[in-house]
C-alpha cells in the first residue's frame, strides 16, 4: 500500500521563501466547502476514494459543507458510499454542471467559509475559481490525471493531485 495518495501544492505569488522559521500564534482552522464534480472524479479507472480527498483537504482547513453533485445514472451503491463518508449526495437529471456551478457560487457568498474547494478535471470551472478568489476566498482545484485542466491549477491557490489507479473501488461511470 502506497504511502501517500495525492500531492497538495501551494502555489506562492511572488513571495520569497525564508530561511527562518517565525513561530506563528495558533489559529482555528480554517473553514472550507467542498463540491465533487462525480462524474467526473468518481470514476472506476480512477479508483478515487472519498476518504482521501478528505484526508487531503483537512491539512488546509476543517470541511463544513461536503457536497457530491451526480447524475441519474449514479448506482445505488455509490450514492450510499457518498452518505456513509458524510457528504451530502445531490442528484441531477441530465449535465452536473449548472448545478455545480449553483453549488459553489453558494459557497463563494457564504460568510462562513474561507476556502473552496472544487473536485473537478474540467476547465469549465475556472470562472468559479476565478469568482471564489475575487470574493476574497482561498481555492482548491483536486483532480486526478489525465485531462487535469492545467487552467484551474494554474488559478487556484492549491493543487491536489490525487494518485489514479490504485486499488479499484466503488466508483462511478457515466
Amino acid at each position: 500500500m502506497r504511502a501517500s495518495l495525492f500531492k497538495i501544492l501551494r502555489r506562492e505569488e511572488g513571495k520569497p521563501r525564508e530561511k527562518e522559521k517565525k513561530e506563528v500564534p495558533k489559529t482555528p482552522p480554517k473553514s472550507v466547502g467542498l463540491i465533487i464534480d462525480g462524474p467526473n472524479i468518481l470514476r472506476k479507472e480512477f479508483g478515487i476514494k472519498l476518504e482521501n480527498i478528505k484526508e487531503a483537504l483537512e491539512k488546509i482547513g476543517k470541511i463544513r459543507v461536503a457536497k457530491v453533485v451526480l447524475n441519474q445514472y449514479a448506482p445505488q451503491g455509490l450514492i450510499e458510499a457518498i452518505v456513509n463518508q458524510g457528504f451530502e449526495p445531490i442528484i441531477v437529471a441530465g449535465d452536473t454542471d449548472v448545478r455545480i456551478a449553483i453549488e459553489a457560487m453558494e459557497l463563494i457568498y457564504n460568510s462562513d467559509i474561507e476556502v473552496i474547494a472544487l473536485a473537478t478535471r474540467d476547465a469549465d470551472f475556472l470562472p468559479i475559481i476565478n469568482e471564489g478568489k475575487g470574493k476574497g476566498k482561498e481555492t482548491v482545484i483536486i483532480g486526478v490525471e489525465p485531462g487535469f485542466s492545467i487552467a484551474l491549477q494554474n488559478a487556484a491557490d492549491y493543487v491536489i493531485k490525487m494518485e489514479g489507479k490504485g486499488e479499484q473501488t466503488e466508483g462511478y461511470e457515466e
